[in-house]
């Protein structure tokens, strides 16, 4: 049975996590998931290299919502190196979940935008694992989590 693994923060003002699982649970069966909540972003290299190395997961995703300052950005880029290593560390993939504040113009839309990308993340991990073929059928189409598709650039 494989396993997914959440990594997810209570610095977050969504329940990005959740939703992931709440969308991974409607994708099937054949596999197991194992959510673990650390307090910011910079936690989330070390709870997705727990996850894989502790627990076994296949697959992580690692979900955060930064702030809108400067520092914020500067927290999330720290983090997001940090996963790239634990992912090379590890060679296991790691799917980077970020909503940072300033992508929404209010707290509504942040809410369904963190909410949203998480799930359209849930189906690229669950692809990840178990349906590959659909992740090369797309290759190339501009696809986005969360707000519109971009389309293809051909014209």
């Amino acid at each position: 049975m494989k396993i997914i693994g959440i990594a997810d923060t209570t610095f977050a003002r969504s329940d990005m996590g959740g939703a992931a699982i709440e969308e991974l649970k409607t994708m099937g069966t054949g596999f197991k998931i194992i959510r673990y909540t650390v307090p910011g972003i910079k936690d989330l290299p070390v709870a997705s290299k727990k996850l894989i190395e502790e627990e076994n997961c296949d697959i992580v995703m690692a979900l955060g919502m930064p702030g809108p300052m400067a520092k914020d950005k500067n927290c999330a880029h720290e983090a997001s190196t940090g996963i790239i290593q634990a992912q090379l560390m590890t060679n296991r993939h790691i799917i980077e979940v970020f909503v940072h504040e300033d992508e929404a113009p209010d707290n509504k839309t942040l809410d369904w935008l963190a909410k949203q990308r998480a799930k359209e993340h849930a189906r690229n991990a669950y692809n990840l694992l178990f349906n590959k073929e659909i992740l090369t059928k797309n290759a190339g189409k501009g696809l986005r989590q969360g707000y519109e598709d971009a389309g293809p650039a051909k014209e």
